[in-house]
């Protein structure tokens, strides 16, 4: 764990709507940023204990909000999230701690078919693509689609690069891909449309735990490079492609 040197200023507004008859969309921004993010965070913290709130789900510039309808009405939820809002000590944010995921990865042809054409599009060499992803540290900004699936951003600019045009329909467990701004890690076999460049072969979610995924939103992580040797050694496969 460590200390986030980054200030956050008290947001002008955090827009409030009722989204059904149990959830509340809480709108902090209209663009991404790591103050907006250090916001959300403050506001899941003062919320995860709140009687009658069912589930918390933080977005890049929103967090969902899940409540009990037996607890609440429409009026009731939009007045007690008002009530934290009022109370949250919005200076604090600088100081939040954060923990650090470290994700070994192994940048192969076999288990990264999109790294080359990710050197050429950015106009550089393998194995500089493979230092700027491995040395950048990035922030969870949101989980995603599918349990574990970590929205992690920024990559260096020298790394943006579009989606597939077509995106494939099965994309193998632990994989380490990069889209425009963002990277991540695919925790279970699904279809995506993200640039591969390796595989991990630690697990990200884990279904005996009640944590259950490796990385949460707010968390920091860094990509680790590891040899084949040492990928296959850990258990990871080369199987997929």
């Amino acid at each position: 764990m460590h200390n986030e040197t980054s200030t956050s200023a008290t947001p002008t507004h955090i827009e409030i709507s009722l989204v059904s008859d149990q959830a509340c969309l809480l709108q902090f921004s209209d663009s991404i940023s790591d103050e907006v993010a250090d916001q959300i965070s403050l506001v899941t913290t003062a919320l995860q204990n709140h009687q009658g709130i069912i589930d918390l789900i933080p977005s890049y510039t929103t967090l969902l909000v899940v409540f009990d309808a037996g607890c609440f009405d429409r009026f009731a939820i939009q007045k007690t999230l008002q009530s934290v809002l009022a109370k949250v000590d919005w200076s604090s944010a600088g100081n939040r701690i954060s923990h650090e995921v470290v994700i070994p990865v192994y940048y192969g042809p076999e288990v990264g078919p999109d790294l080359e054409d990710v050197a050429k599009h950015c106009q550089l060499d393998i194995e500089e693509v493979i230092r700027l992803h491995s040395t950048t540290t990035y922030r969870a900004y949101a989980i995603g689609f599918t349990p574990g699936f970590a929205f992690l951003g920024n990559t260096p600019e020298a790394l943006h690069v579009p989606r597939k045009t077509t995106p494939r329909l099965k994309v193998p467990l632990g994989s380490v891909a990069i889209a425009e701004r963002q990277t991540a890690v695919y925790p279970s076999v699904t279809p995506g449309g993200w640039q591969i460049l390796g595989r991990t072969p630690t697990k990200l979610v884990d279904w005996t735990s009640d944590s259950l995924a490796l990385i949460k939103a707010g968390d920091s992580v860094r990509f680790k490079p590891m040899s084949k040797e040492e990928f296959l050694a850990q258990g990871g496969n080369l199987d997929g492609f």
